[in-house]
């Protein structure tokens, strides 16, 4: 078969070199593709929102699979217009993509259905949002509605804080139409987790829990990325919480799309809060996580294409998805000067002295004179797969140190949490 994955970042690269060992895949095509993907797929230049462009490519190669892998053309309808045309498509359609492309829709979903989420407000108007900050308060976290990169939230200790993200936000624009509208919620404490499943619509099946590090420094200090490393599986996520995270998150929120009619067919991410009163969801991915992506698609051993094509078929099996033993943790290497205005073009050395079980999945990177530099602001994600995490951890350092780039940075601690956790007693 022939499989097209939209995207360009490390997500895409997984999902790339996961579908490269399944005997059934013959040829992989990727739209735009990265330096990475290129040794293992023909890149397209295509823009992962050029609908036409993407359609057309499908019909002249006959793609027998297009699995899309970042938020934006999911919330543009590109899985509506693949199925219009008659072609398999993976992902949710747009009105099931909204989750992620509207903060505020995703509240009232949880609200109407019972979903545990923080308190919030809705403000479309600075100087109401400004007002209610001065009445309840700080701590407090702001969010753009609308689709930001993963920057466009924003965690207020303090109410100068908090009143100058609604000023970066609804008066600077900083995160342009995203940010016309914001919610303001209770911060809420505890140790984040990441839950994603596979879903027909009907069926929900678990994959690994993970844990994203979304901090750009050490300690969890500093200003939100798009995710600075993440691991699997997540020790938080217990046996038990994980049934609770089924059974009081991921069904509820699948049957409730439904009955709005927005049916949900696709891998459903749901960003939790593990407080003392058990899981609370913070945010909805309409995709795979970015870097969960990475460490979750390196545990598992299944056939990717299976899976996709038995759940597109109404087939999803859980006995489909069997997981490596271990662990596998992914370090983000970003470029300098990143989450804000960040380095590009520098030549990148050491990706050919991966150790054995480590890959250098590609994030932002590009060829230029046959030389592979870097080309966004996380630029790679270092992976490994280990009988543990502590053997895991102690691996993907070790092919970090063979990568270097001018104002390469990353965090040092990632893992670090999964050998302190402590099972919620919620």
């Amino acid at each position: 078969m022939k499989v097209l994955v939209i995207g360009g970042g490390g997500r895409e690269h997984a999902l790339v070199w996961k579908f490269s060992h399944s005997p059934r895949v013959k040829k992989i095509f990727c739209a735009p593709g990265n330096a990475g993907i290129a040794a293992l797929a023909e890149c397209v230049d295509l823009k992962p929102e050029d609908l036409p462009g993407i359609i057309a490519l499908v019909r002249r190669e006959k793609i027998d699979l297009t699995v899309v892998g970042p938020e934006a053309p999911l919330v543009a309808g590109l899985v509506d217009a693949l199925e219009q045309e008659g072609y398999p498509v993976f992902g949710p359609r747009q009105r099931a993509a909204e989750i992620e492309g509207s903060k505020v829709l995703a509240k009232e979903i949880m609200l109407k259905y019972n979903i545990p989420t923080a308190r919030y407000g809705v403000f479309d108007d600075p100087a109401r949002a400004i007002d209610y900050i001065k009445k309840t308060g700080a701590p407090c976290v702001v969010k753009a509605d609308g689709l930001a990169a993963g920057k466009g939230v924003i965690v207020a200790e303090d109410q100068a804080t908090a009143l100058g993200a609604v000023d970066l936000m609804m008066k600077q624009r900083a995160f342009g139409a995203a940010g016309e509208r914001i919610i303001i919620e209770e911060l809420l404490r505890g140790e984040e987790a990441s839950i994603l499943a596979f879903t027909d619509g009907e069926k929900v099946i678990p994959l690994l829990p993970a844990q994203d590090h979304k901090r750009v420094n050490d300690n969890d200090d500093g200003p939100n990325t798009g995710g600075m490393g993440a691991y699997a599986p997540a020790p938080i996520m217990t046996d038990s919480l994980r049934q609770t995270a089924l059974e009081k998150i991921l069904l509820p929120t699948v049957r409730g799309m439904a009955a709005e009619d927005r049916p949900y067919r696709g891998v459903i991410y749901a960003g939790l809060m593990i407080t003392e009163r058990g899981p609370y969801v913070l945010e909805y991915n309409a995709r795979f996580g970015d870097p969960e992506a990475q460490p979750i698609l390196m545990m598992l051993e299944s056939d990717l294409a299976d899976i996709l094509e038995g759940l597109l078929a109404g087939e999803l099996d859980e006995a489909n998805l069997r997981w490596h033993n271990g662990a596998s943790v992914c370090v983000v290497l970003a470029a300098g000067g990143y989450p804000g205005d960040y380095r590009k073009g520098d030549v990148i050395s050491g990706l050919e002295q991966m150790p054995d079980n480590v890959v250098a999945f590609h994030a932002g990177t590009a060829l230029k004179t046959n030389r592979t530099v870097a080309a966004g602001g996380r630029v790679l994600g270092v992976t490994s797969l280990a009988e543990n995490i502590p053997a895991a951890i102690d691996l993907a350092y070790q092919g970090v140190a063979k990568i270097n780039f001018t104002g390469m940075h990353y965090r040092k601690d990632i893992g670090q949490k999964a050998l302190l956790v402590r099972p919620c007693v919620c």
